[in-house]
C-alpha cells in the first residue's frame, strides 16, 4: 500500500515539474533604477519576480553558497564580496541584492534589486560600465528560473518529508497491529484455558458438594 502511495506521490511531483516548465512565468524585462545607499545615489538594476521576497533571497543565498560565497547583511542588502560570475563579466564583483514585496496585499510578487561594485565604493555606472549593466539586466531576468527551481525543490523536499512521515506512521500502525494480534491470540488462549479451568473446577466443586452431602447424611444416622 505504501509503495503505491509513494509511486502516486512521485508521479504527481513529475507532473508538477512538467507543468512548471510549461507555465513558468516569463521574466519581466529588467530596468535600471537608482538607490540611495550610504547617502549617495547609486545605479541599480531591478526586476519583478513572482515569488515572495524571502523565497527569492533564499534561492540566491543557496546558489551563492554552492559557488562558495557567503552573504552579509548590510544596510538592507545582502552583499556577496569578490564574486566571479561569467554572466556578468571577467572582473570580481561585489553583488548587493535586495528583494522587497511589491505591496502589503501582493505578497507573492517582489522587486529584486541588484547593485554591483568592483570593490569598495567603485559602483557600476552606465557611463563606464554599459556592458556590465546590460549583463546584469539579463542576469536578473534569468533569476526567475533560478528561484522557480529552488521553490520547486523546496516543495519536493517538503512533500518527501510528508511521504516519510506517512510511511513511518503506517509502519508504526503495522507494528502496533501485529502486537495487538499477538495479544488477541494470547487473550483467546487465556479465555479458552479459563473455560477449561472453569469446567474442571465445576467438576471439583460438584465432587466436594457431594462429599459434603455424604458427610451430612452420615451425621443424621
Amino acid at each position: 500500500m505504501i509503495n503505491y502511495l509513494c509511486k502516486k506521490t512521485m508521479k504527481t511531483l513529475f507532473i508538477c515539474i512538467a507543468l512548471a516548465a510549461v507555465y513558468l512565468p516569463a521574466a519581466a524585462q529588467s530596468e535600471t533604477t537608482t538607490i540611495n545607499y550610504l547617502k549617495v545615489e547609486r545605479l541599480a538594476v531591478a526586476n519583478e519576480i513572482s515569488f515572495p521576497e524571502k523565497t527569492i533571497m533564499k534561492a540566491i543565498d543557496n546558489k551563492m553558497e554552492q559557488l562558495g560565497y557567503t552573504g552579509k547583511d548590510t544596510k538592507g542588502f545582502t552583499v556577496y564580496r569578490a564574486v566571479k560570475l561569467p554572466q556578468l563579466g571577467n572582473a570580481d564583483y561585489d553583488l548587493y541584492f535586495m528583494a522587497e514585496r511589491k505591496s502589503r496585499r501582493n505578497k507573492d510578487n517582489s522587486t529584486l534589486t541588484l547593485m554591483i561594485s568592483e570593490g569598495a565604493d567603485n559602483f557600476a555606472t552606465l557611463k563606464k560600465d554599459a556592458t556590465l549593466i546590460s549583463n546584469a539586466k539579463l542576469y536578473l531576468e534569468n533569476m526567475v528560473a533560478l528561484v522557480a527551481a529552488y521553490d520547486l525543490e523546496l516543495q519536493i523536499n517538503n512533500q518527501q518529508d510528508a511521504v516519510n512521515t506517512a510511511d513511518k506512521k503506517y509502519n508504526n500502525l503495522i507494528d502496533e497491529g501485529q502486537s495487538l494480534e499477538k495479544k488477541r491470540k494470547s487473550i483467546e488462549k487465556d479465555i479458552e484455558d479459563n473455560k477449561k479451568n472453569q469446567e474442571t473446577q465445576l467438576a471439583e466443586l460438584e465432587k466436594q458438594k457431594q462429599t459434603l452431602e455424604t458427610l451430612k447424611g452420615n451425621k443424621k444416622q
